[in-house]
């Protein structure tokens, strides 16, 4: 029997043009492995239905005659459908609060959810992933957003002529638009600002994506051990300078007589301390792209922040770029997610309040919760091939049967949350979340 598979028009905002598969691919996996598809029509889907239907697939509201259904983001409750296989980004592996009432959902009604983010290989890399989008978009937002706040200051600078990354079709338009910001930097930004400094937290394919668009202006890479001394010395006017943080560089273990071992602090985070109030005292922009979760130190306390601004030396970090989006996380005083509707907050660390905008006393917070959308397109056809190769295997399970005899491979079987109402074994963790 031909296994038919749904994917889900997309719902969370209205900036939520993205789709798991591409036209492209479907038509080869139709061709290929005698597959069928039913797509939902959307008004928000950056790929018209149509080119869906000539690649073969029907568009119809109704998923329900479909085994598996694809989406990006989280479903809501009532959409969700008995007894149904559903693959996406479920945002519950952290116990993420607002997330568990779908989880419960999902078990109530004996469904199957699969989660892209943990479809990784043996040595635990991902595989699909829209990172490499979401850096390139918060690197694009944050420059975007020191820009405007420096001139809300008074001070104009070449990055007040940065739009958001939604301006732009794809990345390389965006390379192509701050590659012409090089020259006007070059002749020397103002003084007051300098060395202008951009720290970038984690090197995974979020951080890359963040730096292959700073990449196009003149930039100097520098080791955060010498962020201090650089402050100091005062720098070069005419190149930005970027810092790249390894755990590393992040904490110190709190028996000084101890040596930061990677592993070591994967298993026993608590047996070390944040060191990263060394090094953002003297940053312009910091870009946060870490894994975090509450077994880690933070990078920036609202207390830290507090006494940085009341301090009589003139606070610099003048824009954080939270791509990684944790409320309340490493940075403590990311309050909210945003879209790209509405960016940007200020964080207040006098009155721990925030407000809407660029204005105000306090660092400028970019948030945007799906920042991949902003190239939409490129973003799909990128996920799309890398989910292209499992999407056989994920037709052909039998879902009826307990999950080591369902057929999927480890890959996929590593991301399976629930199975068939049940949590699996590796996630029983998330009991504990629920009310």
């Amino acid at each position: 029997m031909k296994a038919t598979i749904g994917i889900r028009g997309e719902d969370i905002n209205r900036w939520e043009g993205r789709a798991p598969l591409v036209p492209a691919d479907i038509e080869n996996l139709i061709r290929h492995h005698d597959l069928s598809f039913v797509v939902q029509p959307s008004e928000l889907r950056a790929i018209p239905a149509d080119e869906y239907e000539r690649a073969g697939a029907l568009i119809n509201d109704d998923l329900s005659a479909c085994s598996v259904v694809l989406a990006v983001k989280e479903i809501p409750l009532h959409l969700i459908q008995r007894e149904k296989t559903y693959v996406f980004f479920s945002h519950v592996i952290k116990g993420q609060e607002h997330n568990m009432p779908m989880l419960q959902r999902l078990m109530e009604l004996g469904c199957t959810l699969i989660d892209y983010e943990k479809m990784v290989d043996a040595s635990g890399r991902r595989l699909i992933f829209f990172g490499r989008f979401a850096g390139a978009a918060g690197m694009v937002d944050t420059l975007w957003a020191v820009g405007q706040r420096l001139k809300w200051e008074g001070c104009d600078t070449p990055f007040s002529g940065i739009l958001p990354a939604h301006h732009y079709r794809t990345t390389d338009n965006a390379k192509q638009a701050l590659s012409e910001l090089a020259s006007p930097l070059a002749q020397g930004l103002p003084e007051v600002i300098c060395p202008f400094i951009i720290g970038i937290t984690g090197y995974g394919h979020v951080s890359s994506g963040a730096q292959e668009m700073l990449a196009v202006l003149p930039v100097e890479e520098i080791f955060p051990g010498d962020i201090p001394e650089l402050r100091a010395s005062g720098g070069a006017r005419d190149r930005l300078y970027k810092a790249v943080f390894k755990e590393e560089h992040l904490v110190e273990p709190v028996d000084e007589q101890s040596r930061f071992e990677l592993q070591d602090y994967y298993d026993s985070p608590e047996k070390y301390r944040s060191t990263f109030h060394r090094y953002w005292p003297h940053m312009n922009v910091l870009i946060n792209a870490i894994y975090w979760d509450h077994r880690y130190p933070r990078l920036i306390t609202k207390e830290q922040l507090r006494a940085q601004t009341t301090s009589p030396v003139r606070p610099r970090l003048k824009a954080i770029g939270d791509i990684s989006c944790d409320i309340g996380g490493a940075i403590e005083f990311t309050d909210r997610a945003t879209d790209s509707d509405e960016p940007l907050y200020v964080y207040d660390p006098i009155h721990d309040s925030t407000i809407t905008g660029i204005a105000g006393c306090g660092p400028v917070m970019m948030t945007v919760y799906n920042l991949p959308c902003e190239f939409p397109i490129e973003a799909s056809k990128d996920f799309s091939h890398a989910l292209t190769r499992f999407m056989p295997h994920m037709a052909a399970a039998d879902y009826g049967s307990a999950l080591q005899e369902s057929g999927l491979p480890p890959e996929l079987k590593r991301a399976v949350i629930v199975w068939k109402g049940t949590l699996a074994p590796d996630y029983k963790y998330l009991e504990k979340h629920f009310d």
